[in-house]
């Protein structure tokens, strides 16, 4: 097909002819032309992204598809295909799953919880029915859930009433409730503010048009001052964890770039860490120990691979060396002097990816390994189900994964021995990833409590992601540390089950105690901490 004549046309040239012929089309052709338009200029404007592959302009354009085995590939050919079984007929007794969109009231635990008694009756009382027996109090009472809406942040405005005297002219003023506090915004907004922002996503300026629209205003810049105090409150938590992720079993890392003006705008080569170092990540890194999971997060010059070597300086001498899981890039690990150590495991998703990437054009080879690795990925959740220990489970993968990936190894060798494969094709370069990394990528079979892949640091990653998506970057470095600690406190009370907005508005409250004793107020045991310091007061 002869490509068509280039002509320079801006996209605003484009919209006045569309306005013009607008009467002419009709409504309907109107609205086909104009997204015609839309694609076409949105689909310039990725294209002149340098980091930009055809793969994800095609994701972007069709939208992101599963990975899974069954559906990145196709069904291999049977010439004699078994009979499709009977439908499964649904038992009156089977339940919904879990995820149908319903939940009991157990699940409402944030909920405020009302006690009815009933307005005629007491335990012990004659039934007003048969007039015979007497009524008791069973043991599960009936259950209403009602959900009301209101503003992210509420207002209550005291009228105080004020008298003078007529004589002397001294003002009284009558007290405000019990409870009121000295500042106008207390713990509790800047919990609710610090969730919307870092947690959620959700910019300054959209909960400003938001508050504004329900009439009780809310400026961007006093939602920074808010967020920016509490964190200073804040802060002896996050060192602390910092600290406990430092003395992890297993650390997962990796990053994500992240705009930050104020550094980007430096000019001066010593304001930057390197030195010789221009982009801006934020990094993320995932510690795992005795069941408990730490995020943390930090924004600036330094690759994931540096912010964990500054966390694992911190690690007691006496512990033995950890496992590091992250991916092949080398900025991911970490230099560290000769008396630290860390046992090197890479994400076999990343491995597996690769592979997805090429089965449009190698279908049978990328089947054949999708499904090796599918069925050690199976394996381990049976191991996960079964609530096997570290070793235990390390002795089943070797039992049942072992057979699996070394015949797999040994598949990959022979596509290159036999020259069935191309080593600079798509394929090639995926065997040679996969066979080049082999060592870390199998490490769940040598070490125990050595994960499969580095997911849940990539899922933790997706705070920063969501709120460079929607914020676009921060304006500062101060700004960009704010945003770290929150995301840190709040990601760590989500991988272990703790309620975020109670936890940032406690450690808001008790912020003597926290700098005094930081360890006893982690997501996990502040529970504890607040019935030995007694109910909380609300910050003044």
């Amino acid at each position: 097909m002869k490509p068509p004549a280039r002509i320079d046309v801006s996209r605003q040239e484009l919209e006045d002819v569309l306005a013009r012929v607008r009467e002419t089309l009709g409504e309907q052709d109107y609205e086909k032309l104009k997204a015609a338009i839309e694609t076409l200029a949105y689909l310039t404007d990725s294209l002149q992204d340098r980091e930009i592959s055809l793969q994800r302009l095609r994701k972007m354009l069709f939208g992101a598809s599963t990975e899974k085995t069954r559906v990145v590939t196709p069904a291999p050919s049977n010439p004699n295909p078994a009979p499709e079984p009977p439908p499964a007929t649904e038992s009156p007794e089977e339940k919904a799953r879990p995820g149908h969109g319903r939940h009991a009231a157990e699940a409402f635990r944030g909920a405020q919880q009302v006690k009815v008694t009933h307005s005629t009756l007491k335990p012990g009382d004659a039934c007003p029915e048969c007039r015979k027996g007497k009524v008791y109090l069973q043991k599960e009472p009936h259950v209403l859930v009602r959900v009301v809406g209101q503003a992210p942040l509420a207002a209550t405005v005291y009228h105080l009433q004020n008298l003078r005297c007529n004589l002397c002219g001294e003002v009284f003023t009558a007290e405000a409730p019990p409870g009121v506090g000295t500042e106008k915004y207390d713990a509790t907004a800047c919990s609710m503010l610090a969730l919307l922002k870092y947690g959620s996503g959700l910019p300054f300026y959209r909960l400003e048009g938001l508050q504004e629209s329900l009439e009780i205003p809310l400026p961007a810049s006093t939602q920074w001052e808010v967020v920016a105090s509490g964190a200073a409150v804040m802060k002896p938590a996050l060192e602390e964890l910092i600290r406990q992720a430092a003395q992890g079993e297993v650390l997962h890392n990796d990053d994500t770039p992240m705009p930050v003006l104020g550094l980007e705008r430096e000019r001066g080569r010593e304001a930057r860490d390197p030195p010789e170092r221009k982009g801006v990540f934020t990094s993320g890194i995932v510690a795992t120990r005795a069941g408990r999971r730490v995020a943390l997060f930090f924004t600036g010059h330094r690759h994931a691979g540096e912010n964990l070597a500054a966390v694992l300086a911190r690690r007691a001498q006496e512990l033995a060396p950890p496992i590091q899981m992250c991916d092949a890039l080398t900025r991911n690990l970490p230099k560290l002097p000769t008396k630290l150590e860390v046992i090197v495991s890479h994400c076999l998703a990343h491995a597996r990816r690769r592979f997805v990437e090429v089965v449009a054009n190698f279908p049978v080879e990328c089947r054949h390994v999708l499904e090796a690795l599918g069925e050690v990925y199976g394996y381990d959740a049976q191991a996960r189900e079964q609530g096997r220990s570290p070793e235990a489970r390390l002795h089943f993968h070797q039992e049942h994964s072992g057979p699996v990936m070394t015949g797999l190894q040994a598949w990959l060798r022979a596509q290159f021995a036999e020259k069935k494969v191309e080593p600079n094709s798509g394929l090639g370069e995926a065997i040679t990833y996969l066979l080049k990394h082999w060592d870390p990528l199998t490490l769940f079979l040598r070490k125990a409590g050595a994960p499969l892949d580095n997911n849940i640091c990539e899922r933790a990653l997706k705070k920063a992601i969501l709120h460079r998506k929607n914020s676009l970057f921060y304006k500062t470095e101060n700004g960009a540390h704010v945003g770290d600690l929150y995301m840190s406190l709040i990601h760590t009370c989500e991988l272990n089950g703790a309620n975020p907005f109670d936890y940032l508005t406690e450690l808001q409250n008790h912020a003597s105690e926290l700098a005094k004793i930081p360890a006893a107020w982690m997501p996990w045991n502040y529970r504890q901490a607040l019935q030995q310091a007694g109910p909380s007061q609300p910050s003044t």
